[in-house]
Formats: structure tokens, C-alpha cells, sequence
């Protein structure tokens, strides 16, 4: 059975009073939830094309996500060769074009988002010439630190864009097709010289590391490196029962992000050595503080542990997928759980399903010729109001959410026969200063019941089946291939 367990920042409300008590209103009826870690929410979405960016992230916002993520092709801004005067350092050398970057950013900002400035892609020329021919390569440490540099110059609020803060480095390192040859150690020189350009900018900016693929694969031309073991060369960890630090080079970084796709649920883990999904999060949660504890990673502020990328495709559209409503189910679960293990940002990938038989149909809304007419798939309501309730002994029902503004207000809590009928109310409970309300309700329930949340009177959850959603059968994140 599964029951609600809360992180060590957090405490288990336990509810007393009988249910009738707890559902009078009032300042007596109301159970208030102290303060938690938070969860925000964010959305990455590479295939969004210029025209319909801006109404993509105000439909984001509007969904409750605060973070966007912004794919920043190096490539892309950056000289296809640059001339012997060009400053790599330099945001206004010659030879540098920030517009598209830019209109991505503006849109952002104005859709009341922080961007996640996501560097990836490296020109040729700053390629490490030993790994040319091996794939995508790898950049040159200096190079990527000089671009950095560039970069956050160029958002520091100075220079006509607007000022920026949080940078991720690289995505998917240890995924062959992202970074060539798969190094740890390697990389762990890339976040730091990034970082090192980045935070002399301002050292209050947010370096964002990791962004692992979850499964290792051994498959030449898509080799992955399994992340539990790619972070360890990167944080220089021994694997032993008591780790030690085998190097005296720390990781400069303010937040460690992963991708935990699922083929098992919401509470499933990855098959194989040191593969991580999400029921393998508390795992890598650990070896971050590991590394932590150990002196291996340096930051200003406490170190952030992050989903930078997430989800399920669902069918309809795709065969073999998830279908719709348990993969909405799931997503409700998997937002709790990755609460659970620490992580205080997760990200989902894709707004609108891609459409055609592409591998990508995860979006929160159903594909359409444009967004306006864009049909919310049930994900979306699980992404806005993320909602659970857990049947424990005695018919006491555990509850955990976050409401769709994330602030503190008074959330209703009903109870039904089913998924669908009549709701009565049961209780009244004040989410925290970070939306996330938790409490444990003494109630005459049954696994045949269901409960949901509602709040400011009309926007509610999904409901929650006091009977788990099964997670037995195994679902591919990508659906049939």
C-alpha cells in the first residue's frame, strides 16, 4: 500500500476532529499546513514555433507553471567562424546574433515566466579537436566559459534584455548523441568553467547541472552512460557503502536536475544498475547530498534538486501509450512523489502533442492546427492542481496537493462514491505560502470512494481514487515504436 511520507522539511498533520467538525468553515474548521518545501512547475516545449510562442507561455502561466525552459543553441549565436577580433567573452562582439534568444526570452517575461537558459550545441570551432569524429563532440572547457560569460553579460539587465538568472548547462550529458564521448569528468570541467563566467557575472545566478538521461544504454551510436554512475565521475564519488571524494576538484553548481521518465507508474523504478526513474529519485537525492556532505559541490545558497524534463505520451494519439485519464492519474502521483524525494522543480515536456505518428504526444494539450483551438488533455488539470489521497488504517484518508496559484488559500476538500456524481465537503484545509496543503482526515471512507479539491469555489483536481491507480502494467514514456 501506499502511503504518504513526507520529506524531513516537512511535518504529517493529523486531524482529530471528526469529519463534520472539520467541514464547518471558520477559523475552528479550517487545518492549516505548515511550512513544506515547495514545487514549482515549468514546461519545455522545443517544438513551439515562433508565431504562437507568446500565447504557449501565457498558457503556461496560466496552467500555474512559474519556469519556462529555453533551448539557447549555441551554435546558433555564435560566428560559424569567428574573426580574429571577435571576444567570445563579449555579448556585443561582432559576430554574436542574440535575436532569436531574445523574442524567446521577451515572451517569456512577459508571460510572467523565469527562463531556464538552457546552453547546448556547440559551434565547431569551439569543439575539443580530440573528440571531433566521435559524435556531437565536446566543447572546449574555455570556449564554454567564454560563452557563458557572453550570455549572462547579455542578461545582466544591462545591455537592452532582460536580466536573468538561471543557466542549465548542457542537456543529456551522458546520452552519446548529446555529448561525445560520455565523461564525467569531463563535463564536471564543463559546469565549472561555465559556472565560473556565469557566477562572476553575478553571483547570485542559479548554474543548473545534471539534466540526466534516466536509462543506460549500451548501444554504440546512442551509448548512455546509467546516471547514478555518471554522477559519481562527476562529483568525484567513490561507489562504496561509506563514499569518499577521489579527487580535489568540487562542482561549482546551485541545482542537480534529471529526467526520471517511468515505464512503471508513478512510484516504479528503472530496471538495471544505476538507471533512475521515478521511484529512484530518494536514491540520486542522496548521492547529491553525498556529495554535498563531502565538500564536493561548492555553492552559495542550498543546492536545488531539479526535474528539468518529464512525462508520459498518452494514448489517444498514441498507440501503446498510457491511456489519457490513468496517465493523469499517474502524473498526480508522480508530482507528489518527486516531491517527496526533494526535487522543488519539475518540468514537463511539451504543451501540444507534436501530432503526425512522431514519437512525441506527451503535451498537456491535444494536437491542433492552432493553440486557441487546442483541446486540454486530463494531464492538464493534474499540472495546474495536482492532487492525491492515500487510504490508510481506520479509515483515516492522507491528502497532498498544491493549489493552481501556489499561494495560501483555503482548499475544500469532497468526497464521492466515484470518479464522477455528486461531491459533498469534508473538509477545509489552508495550503502554505508555497500552495502545498497536507493533512490526514478521519473519515468513514472505503476504497471504493474518491476525493477531490477544489479551489476559490470553482477550480478543482482531478478526483482521487481511494484505490490506487495500477502501476503493474508497464507503459512505455514514449508509447509503441
Amino acid at each position: 500500500m501506499r502511503v504518504l511520507a513526507l520529506a524531513s522539511a516537512c511535518s504529517l498533520v493529523v486531524v482529530s476532529a471528526a469529519v463534520a467538525d472539520a467541514g464547518r468553515g471558520g477559523s475552528r474548521g479550517i487545518i492549516s499546513t505548515p511550512v513544506t518545501a515547495p514545487l514549482r512547475t515549468a514546461v519545455f516545449d522545443p517544438f513551439l514555433n515562433g508565431r504562437e510562442q507568446a500565447q504557449a507561455f501565457s498558457m503556461i502561466h496560466a496552467a500555474g507553471g512559474t519556469y519556462v525552459r529555453i533551448a539557447v543553441r549555441w551554435y546558433r549565436i555564435a560566428p560559424i567562424v569567428p574573426a580574429p577580433v571577435f571576444d567570445a567573452s563579449d555579448p556585443d562582439s561582432l559576430g554574436y546574433s542574440w535575436a532569436g534568444v531574445d523574442a524567446a526570452v521577451s515572451n517569456a517575461e512577459t508571460a510572467g515566466l523565469t527562463p531556464i537558459l538552457d546552453i547546448g550545441g556547440s559551434p565547431h570551432w569551439a569543439l575539443d579537436p580530440s573528440t571531433i569524429g566521435t559524435g556531437p563532440g565536446t566543447p572546449q572547457a574555455q570556449a564554454l566559459g567564454e560563452f557563458a560569460t557572453a550570455l549572462a553579460t547579455h542578461f545582466d539587465g544591462n545591455h537592452g534584455a532582460p536580466a536573468e538568472h538561471v543557466f542549465q548547462v548542457w542537456n543529456e550529458p551522458n546520452h552519446r548523441p548529446d555529448l561525445s564521448p560520455v565523461d564525467g569528468v569531463a563535463y564536471r570541467g564543463m559546469v565549472n568553467a561555465a559556472a565560473a563566467g556565469i557566477h562572476a557575472v553575478n553571483a547570485s545566478n542559479i548554474v543548473v547541472a545534471g539534466a540526466l538521461d534516466p536509462l543506460g544504454a549500451e548501444a554504440a551510436g546512442k551509448y548512455t552512460q546509467a546516471p547514478l554512475a555518471f554522477m559519481r565521475a562527476f562529483l568525484c564519488i567513490s561507489k562504496s557503502k561509506k563514499p569518499r571524494a577521489t579527487c580535489n576538484d568540487p562542482v561549482h553548481m546551485d541545482a542537480w536536475s534529471t529526467h526520471p521518465y517511468s515505464y512503471y507508474g508513478p512510484t516504479g523504478k528503472a530496471n538495471g544498475h544505476d538507471n533512475v526513474s521515478l521511484g529512484d529519485l530518494p536514491t540520486m537525492h542522496a548521492l547529491l547530498t553525498t556529495g554535498v556532505n563531502l565538500g564536493q559541490v561548492v555553492s552559495r545558497q542550498p543546492i536545488q534538486f531539479w526535474v528539468t524534463e518529464f512525462s508520459w505520451d498518452t494514448s489517444p494519439p498514441r498507440p501503446g501509450a498510457v491511456p489519457a485519464v490513468l496517465g493523469a492519474l499517474w502524473a498526480d502521483e508522480a508530482f507528489h512523489q518527486m516531491w517527496l524525494s526533494g526535487v522543488s522543480l519539475v518540468t514537463w515536456f511539451m504543451l501540444e502533442d507534436e501530432g503526425g505518428t512522431t514519437p512525441w504526444q506527451s503535451g498537456l494539450y491535444y494536437d491542433s492546427p492552432t493553440l486557441a483551438t487546442a483541446t486540454p488533455k486530463p494531464m492538464l488539470t493534474a499540472f495546474e492542481f495536482p492532487f492525491v489521497a492515500f487510504l490508510g488504517k481506520n479509515g483515516r484518508v492522507s491528502i497532498w496537493g498544491r493549489d493552481p496559484t501556489s499561494s495560501a488559500q483555503v482548499i475544500t476538500i469532497q468526497l464521492g462514491k466515484g470518479s464522477s456524481g455528486s461531491f459533498k465537503k469534508i473538509a477545509l484545509v489552508k495550503a502554505n505560502t508555497y500552495g502545498i496543503f497536507v493533512a490526514t482526515l478521519r473519515l468513514k471512507a472505503t476504497q471504493k470512494n474518491w476525493l477531490r479539491a477544489t479551489a476559490g469555489g470553482s477550480t478543482s483536481s482531478l478526483p482521487f481514487p481511494l484505490r490506487p491507480p495500477s502501476t503493474k502494467r508497464k507503459y512505455s514514456p514514449w508509447g509503441s515504436r
